[in-house]
């Protein structure tokens, strides 16, 4: 019997700094300086006349926000108008996707709803009045950039309501809000929650300003009010959005494990973890204190929980018997854990409480902040489908967490997917993390799978359009279901379904690669292997992600004949541009040669702005022919590799959206005469807000290269020996099982 061949490690080693290509010119403006005073004369007038006629104590400080529309052909950071902005004392606070419908524009078709960006602007309300007078006086002063926007107002006191119940009668009408406001966590912004909690008190409103949470520049906070006076508070000229609170997401029927009579049990491994210094953090119900599987599994229990529910206990102990073993087979010995289990208890009996989703992310965020877990699994979160236009305080701390990419969250996608509602079978927060990996559920291990009905849905927000990341199998009562130590009689087994199980499911495969790697392989790294090796089937992007998980780490690890596999990791630094090239043997290459390729990176977010949401992007050109050059070009010709087309929506994209995803997927094949040292240039642009970065730093990548040639079944020893002292097989440190 042959020796496996792993995959290659070390293919940064086969990455250059390269100069930037030349570039080429900008949009010509749709509108002529002119005909961009006369559209914005009025509307300039009209925003600062509403901001004016706000009560001054809406006002902290006499400060007020505006919105400037985009022109959707000038979105991209170097055309954000920043000069305009600076001209008025004004400054950008935020932001949010649009679809819009410019009056004019530079292409030949007619103009039509076409996604653009509104920019949340704030200052003195002088500074408004100032802008207007000089449109009307004397417009000449006014910056050049007047010619990028489409519109400007003062935001409607409707576009803040989310949801938000209409009084039926003159009774008193309590609601808990949760209220986003536009003020950071600095010092410098301690004026508007000061102001808006004078003004709450004068409309006898109650926020509760010590459960505040801070993510970027916004603030997230529960609010008690009555229903009638909501149009007023909505007024505060920093208040973004009020909506009822959001629930924390109950225990599904389908999530209650139950014990199934005449199965077989399923013999607990007798060895130890892989890695027993491998720990894995679990964030859920808690585990009894005479569980079985606390060999492997240590509890954890905040300071300052309640009492733990019995429910979301059996739910924790599922969650966690799916992290050690997987789906078990009735009859057969459980696999051996790759790792062991730091599970916390975040969810107590009173979870359920109307401020549940204010209790629970602390004691979350408290953990994260420690630092001291690679791996981690939440399968619980917010009873809310995302929005397309306002990131969740869920979504935004977890991302800040993960944007140093040391650490792969995997997060389940929710189960309301068979909502009659599309909107409300999207994926749940916090599954719409940029920098997570979120995890949907199949219907079967079997190879005729299918997204299991109840699993979320499809699209993520752009940029992370491609949700969920991956899918596994997680049950289905129509199928197959998925098996479980029963919480009172294991080894006795219990069926229970859910993404919740898909999702710890999904991350044992990541800690199999890393138990057996070790540290070689960082959380991009897993990532990035993951996704790489995900199967699609026939079923859309918005159900299926990038495809199903195989079931065992030898998939992903051992490369076949005809095939090598190759994974770089390091880091990016803005504005440099670095050359990757893809392995291929010095042996003449014989028929079509398939490459295939995932880019993984993590990256700081903006959650004040959800349409420019990712402030890291990469632009990847594919150059196959490194001895081709376009006529007068410089630079070897390109070809489209990581195509928009998979990540298009029902509304139009931004021209430069796809750049800004943090997970690109492809694969191609090439005769072997259109190849010769084929390379990827990638360029890590930053940005802040949607414009241009202040203070950028480096960022984390990991790339996967497969490629394949079916007539070359020597093609993995060809391109090792080829690269022999650069590219290295990463032995495992412990022999792989067959099984998983």
């Amino acid at each position: 019997m042959t020796e496996p061949r792993f995959f290659l490690g070390y293919g940064e080693r086969l990455t250059t700094r390269i100069p930037p290509p030349g570039g080429g010119g900008g949009t010509e403006p749709a509108y002529t300086f002119q005909e961009a005073v006369s559209r914005l004369r009025p509307l300039v007038q009209s925003a600062a006349d509403t901001l004016s006629a706000l009560p001054s104590r809406a006002c902290p400080e006499d400060e007020a926000v505006g919105v400037i529309t985009l022109h959707p052909q000038w979105m991209s950071k170097s055309a954000h108008p920043q000069r305009l902005l600076d001209e008025y004392d004004l400054r950008q606070v935020g932001s949010r996707p649009v679809t819009v419908q410019p009056e004019k524009w530079t292409r030949l078709a007619e103009p039509e709803p076409t996604a653009s960006s509104e920019l949340y602007v704030a200052g003195n309300r002088s500074s408004f009045i100032r802008w207007a007078v000089d449109l009307g006086e004397q417009p000449a002063i006014v910056d050049r950039q007047i010619q990028q926007l489409e519109a400007v107002r003062a935001p409607a006191v409707q576009d803040r309501l989310r949801n938000v119940p209409v009084p039926v009668s003159d009774e008193p009408e309590p609601l808990l809000l949760e209220v986003v406001l536009h003020a950071s966590e600095s010092e410098r912004d301690n004026f508007i929650i000061e102001g808006f909690a004078a003004y709450a008190e004068a409309l006898n409103v109650f926020p509760d300003l010590d459960r505040r949470l801070h993510a970027g520049g916004l603030c997230f906070l529960p609010v008690e009010a009555d229903t009638h006076v909501v149009p007023d508070l909505a007024r505060f000229a920093f208040l973004r959005v009020a909506r009822p609170m959001p629930r924390l997401r109950e225990i599904a029927a389908i999530e209650r494990s139950v014990p199934v009579a005449g199965l077989m049990p399923a013999p607990f491994p007798t060895e130890e973890a892989v890695d027993p210094d491998l720990r894995i953090a679990v964030f859920d119900g808690g585990l009894a204190a005479d569980s079985p599987l606390r060999r492997w599994a240590t509890p954890h229990d905040p300071s300052g929980i309640g009492p733990a529910h019995e429910g979301n206990r059996d739910h924790g102990h599922a969650v966690t018997s799916a992290m050690l073993f997987g789906p078990l087979v009735p009859g057969q010995q459980a696999p051996r854990p790759y790792g062991v289990i730091d599970h916390y208890r975040v969810l107590d009996k009173d979870t359920n409480d109307v401020y549940d989703l204010y209790d629970v992310l602390p004691r979350i965020d408290r953990v994260l902040k420690s630092r001291r877990h690679e791996l981690v699994n939440l399968s619980i979160g917010p009873y809310l489908p995302i929005e397309d236009d306002e990131v969740h305080p869920w979504t935004a701390l977890l991302d800040e967490h993960l944007s140093d990419g040391n650490t792969l969250l995997a997060i389940a996608v929710g189960n309301d997917g068979n909502h009659p509602n599309p909107s409300e079978a999207r994926i749940q927060v916090p599954a719409d993390c940029v920098n997570g990996m979120s995890v949907g559920s199949t219907d079967t291990q079997r190879a005729d799978w299918r997204r299991a009905v109840y699993s979320s849905q499809g699209p993520g927000r752009s940029p992370g359009v491609i949700k969920p990341d991956v899918m596994t199998f997680g049950g289905d009562a129509a199928q197959e279901q998925f098996l479980v130590y029963d919480p009172t009689s294991a080894p006795g087994l219990a069926q229970i379904n859910g993404t919740s199980f898909a999702s710890p499911s999904a991350l044992r495969l990541a800690a199999g690669v890393r138990a057996h790697f070790g540290a070689r392989v960082g959380p991009l790294g897993l990532k990035a292997l993951l996704v790489h090796a995900a199967q699609p089937n026939d079923q859309d992007r918005h159900e299926a992600g990038w495809g199903r998980l195989p079931t065992d780490v030898a998939s992903i690890a051992v490369c076949e004949d005809g095939m090598a596999r190759i994974i770089y990791q390091g880091e990016l630094t803005p504005s440099q541009y670095l050359r990757a090239s893809v392995p291929l043997p010095a042996a003449p290459l014989v028929g079509k040669i398939e490459i295939s390729a995932t880019f993984c990176y993590a990256t700081p977010t903006d959650p004040e702005d959800p349409g420019s949401y990712t402030r890291s992007g990469l632009g990847v050109t594919f150059r196959p022919h490194m001895q081709k050059f376009k006529p007068n070009a410089t630079v070897p010709t390109p070809q489209s590799f990581f195509g928009k087309g998979a990540l298009d929506t029902e509304q139009a994209l931004r021209s430069d959206a796809h750049k800004w995803e943090t997970t690109l997927n492809a694969s191609h094949n090439f005769y072997p005469r259109s190849l010769s040292t084929p390379v990827f240039d990638v360029h890590y642009n930053a940005r802040e807000g949607g414009g241009a970065a202040h203070d950028a730093g480096r960022i984390r990548y990991a790339l996967v290269v497969t490629v394949r040639a079916k007539r070359m079944p020597q093609l993995y020893d060809q391109i090792l020996q080829t690269y022999s002292g650069i590219l290295e097989a990463l032995t495992p440190v412990v022999n792989i099982p067959v099984r998983v």
